[in-house]
């Protein structure tokens, strides 16, 4: 009997583009067209192409990642750092971007107003958009069922 052996090492295993990892009907590319929406100045948030110093990450990128992590239960920084790592929608989303645990958390503490609005209004699009089912409720950590959302 024959087995089958792979090999770590083989150059083409894999595809050269993570865009090939992503169906185009994936729910991650709606997220994604969402923030390129988006007028961060009404927002309240600033993007400064120019800025003198140790460059940061782009704030649409953060906020991608911060809006698809949460819909998908990825509520904690650790966590979120963790599927940037891992998971191929986050590495497709960010652009091979990686920031640690510590950055997410500046940024979401640096923009939490802005970031609660978003939230409302990206959660009720992908409701719509049947993206997510918006059925589970999470108060405190305990997850509690809803019966219907409005």
């Amino acid at each position: 009997m024959a087995y089958r052996y792979g090999n770590r090492h083989q150059m083409e295993l894999l595809p050269l583009s993570i865009e090939d990892y992503v169906n185009p009907d994936d729910p991650v590319r709606a997220y994604d067209a969402f923030v390129e929406t988006l007028n961060f100045n009404e927002l309240g948030l600033v993007l400064e192409a120019h800025k003198v110093g140790c460059p940061e990450y782009n704030p649409k990128a953060m906020l991608k990642l911060l809006l698809y992590g949460y819909s998908y239960g990825f509520r904690s920084s650790r966590k979120l750092e963790r599927a940037i790592h891992h998971n191929v929608s986050f590495m497709w989303l960010l652009g091979g971007l990686k920031p640690d645990h510590k950055t997410i958390a500046e940024f979401r503490r640096k923009n939490k107003a802005p970031l609660k609005n978003l939230l409302k209004t990206c959660a009720r699009l992908c409701i719509r958009l049947n993206l997510i089912a918006g059925n589970i409720l999470f108060v405190d950590g305990s997850k509690l069922e809803s019966k219907c959302l409005n």
